[in-house]
């Protein structure tokens, strides 16, 4: 059986996070599927040394003015393009795509449209086509609302993060049994801690993101890096042993470099490794961040965080959490930012947010794995005349 993974990159760090949460789970059940990516253009987030690192073929894919050129590579013979790892898009029999946050307004409708071209091909060739849990709307422009009409058609399962996400699908397109609820899937992945991590020097962890700059308002824009700041003295001045975590690129490194030098000079780790990221998190006392997926490693891992966010992914987190508190407007005052971090600094009130936060964790764990099954269920209905190894033994798909 052949499985594309779909929109999970390497630059950001969740994303290569979900990526390796579906390695994971295809591993346990479908030992013998290939695993399959498409290449992107040049300087795209799949280079193809991380895609070879993983094991995964590359699939035949130039997509340029709505043509799919890619299906030229069908004239290449079967055994040359098994040499090199070379799949058909038509030889595809199951599509998981793990767009995180794509399909929305926010990032303009050619996503979802080039969704809906690509669901249409695959519906007609006979492949599956499960969207991953993500988030998704709103979806306001006619030409959005246009194309989700037309992937939601195409697709077997879909699977919002939360309830909003589901409001605006289901606004579009009405309730349906394969719209379905299920929070972000990366909380069943286990991290790795780093050799060189000393839990000892590092115990508060703040993770900035670029996006609260180009993603907001003027004002939240404005005041973003000085709330980070004001979170990083205070955190200082405690004894906490705050520190920042570089979670992707150079854009969050130059923020984590502001706000480290206004507290004095905190310390800047930056780690490439997602596993290790997610290690590291849980090793912390608490967080106050800014990136979704550093977040969910945090909480799933039963660690008291706070946040700010630029869209309304972050509140549905800290809710599926019981914590709507958690997630912070960066106007606030400092008593009230003060009495905030209380809940990361004061042994008793770490205490009991530790408590409830692993209560809920293991909630939305147990409904990953009830998830998982659904989306097996569907993958193992896949195209008739298929072979699929589960665990082992083989089974008509």
């Amino acid at each position: 059986m052949y499985v594309e993974i779909r929109k999970a990159g390497f630059v950001n760090k969740g994303a290569e996070l979900m990526l390796h949460a579906v390695l994971q789970q295809l591993a346990k059940r479908y030992p013998a599927a290939k695993r399959v990516m498409e290449p992107g253009r040049p300087g795209s987030p799949y280079p193809y040394a991380k895609r070879s690192e993983l094991g995964l073929y590359q699939k035949a894919w130039l997509w340029r003015k709505g043509i799919a050129f890619g299906d030229l590579a069908r004239f290449v013979p079967t055994g040359l393009r098994e040499q090199y790892g070379v799949v058909l898009d038509s030889e595809i029999d199951v599509v998981l795509d793990a767009a995180g946050f794509a399909y929305s307004d926010q990032w303009g409708p050619e996503l979802s449209e080039e969704l809906a071209r690509s669901s249409r091909r695959w519906k007609a060739r006979g492949t599956k086509v499960i969207l991953l849990p993500q988030a998704f709307g709103p979806f306001e422009s006619q030409r959005s609302r246009e194309a989700v009409k037309a992937f939601v058609d195409q697709c077997d399962l879909i699977y919002a993060r939360e309830t909003i996400s589901y409001q605006h699908l289901t606004g579009v397109v009405g309730e349906m049994d394969k719209i379905r609820l299920c929070p972000d899937f990366t909380n069943l992945v286990e991290g790795v801690v780093p050799d060189s991590f000393d839990a000892e020097l590092h115990r508060v962890c703040l993770v900035p993101n670029y996006r609260m700059l180009d993603k907001t308002t003027g004002s939240v824009a404005g005041g973003y890096v000085p709330f980070m700041q004001r979170a990083a003295k205070m955190l200082d001045e405690r004894g906490a042993k705050p520190f920042l975590l570089v979670h992707e690129g150079e854009d969050d490194h130059r923020l984590a470099r502001e706000i480290a030098e206004a507290a004095g000079g905190l310390p800047i780790l930056t780690e490439a490794d997602p596993l290790k990221i997610k290690g590291i998190l849980g090793q912390c006392q608490g967080t106050v961040g800014s990136r979704f997926h550093g977040l969910v490693s945090a909480l799933s891992q039963g660690v008291p965080s706070l946040a700010t966010g630029w869209s309304h992914k972050y509140r549905m987190l800290f809710a599926d959490y019981g914590f709507e508190e958690g997630v912070l407007d960066i106007n606030i005052s400092d008593a009230e930012l003060a009495a905030a971090l209380d809940t990361i600094t004061d042994p008793q009130r770490h205490a009991q947010l530790a408590s409830q936060l692993s209560e809920h964790s293991a909630m939305l764990k147990e409904r990953s794995r009830e998830m998982w099954s659904e989306v097996f269920s569907v993958m193992d209905a896949c195209r008739v005349g298929r072979t699929v190894s589960v665990k082992g033994e083989p089974k008509p798909a």
